[in-house]
């Protein structure tokens, strides 16, 4: 960053692709007034405006911005930005290319235009982003966000998609829950799960979601929560039960029961000891 700047608010989370897999930077970002200096990305830059504006000089013209608007940087283009007088928020990611190519038969992939108007799109990054920011779970960040990313690059770019048929979708779905089943604790990255299996990890998230309805993270989160119902069950408190079966801590235990079975950890304990 650079240049002038006032008020300005911004966060900056790392999060991670998978049990020991690469980096995904993600950064949430309010200017009441703010240039940025000229530069480039060695990744790919994907912001989404959520109020205000900006105006970005880009490949020799200028992008505006409003809410809901993705903008696209291609790695190594230089640009700069400016918020309106009215300020501007906004939130950011900065994946490798190869996190956009996965799920394209094509190299990185070619962006013509910079905005790109898909509200659905839009919506659903930033939703991730927010709730990765907040917890950057590894296995959830990688059933996420490289999906996300790939449905860009397949909606917007000149990339010729893969196919979405994966043969054998079930009997793949079914080797992936075994793994992540019997690794809850520690569970293992999708890219690894999917070099044993010798799809890429685009295929896997396919046949994955094809078959069961949902990504492999909220599979396992499920999994876990009817692990926890049996210790807590068996008088177990939901501190020691979080970290029995995989979550980071029990107010991750608590979300995820809130989502499942709508009530806490505790509420859900005092209810099945209580007598009749």
């Amino acid at each position: 960053m650079g240049g002038r700047e006032q008020g300005l608010s911004s966060s900056w989370t790392r999060a991670t692709l998978g049990r020991d897999g690469g980096p995904l930077d993600l950064l949430t970002a309010r200017f009441a007034r703010h240039r940025y200096a000229p530069h480039a990305h060695d990744e790919f830059s994907v912001g989404i405006c959520t109020t205000g504006a900006s105006f970005i000089d880009y490949r020799g013209g200028g992008v505006h911005a409003g809410p809901g608007a993705i903008v696209v940087l291609a790695p190594g283009e230089a640009h700069t930005g400016v918020s309106d007088p009215h300020g501007y928020a906004y939130r950011a990611l900065y994946p490798a290319p190869s996190l956009l190519a996965d799920g394209t038969l094509t190299g990185t992939p070619h962006f013509r235009a910079p905005l790109i108007d898909d509200p659905e799109l839009a919506a659903a990054l930033l939703t991730a982003h927010a709730e990765l920011s907040a917890c950057p779970d590894a296995l959830e960040t990688e059933s996420r966000l490289p999906w996300l990313l790939t449905a860009l690059a397949r909606r917007h770019s000149t990339a010729r998609p893969a196919p979405d048929t994966i043969p054998g979708a079930g009997t793949i779905a079914r080797a992936v829950r075994d793994r992540l089943a019997d690794e809850l604790l520690a569970p293992p990255s999708l890219a690894a799960l999917a070099a044993d299996l010798g799809l890429s990890r685009y295929q896997l998230l396919r046949a994955f979601r094809t078959t069961t309805g949902m990504p492999p993270y909220a599979w396992l989160a499920q999994y876990r929560v009817t692990r926890a119902r049996g210790l807590l069950e068996a008088g177990g408190r939901p501190a020691e039960v979080a970290g029995q079966v995989g979550f980071a801590d029990q107010a991750h235990m608590t979300r995820w029961f809130r989502r499942v079975l709508g009530v806490t950890p505790a509420a859900y304990r005092k209810g099945v000891s209580s007598k009749p």
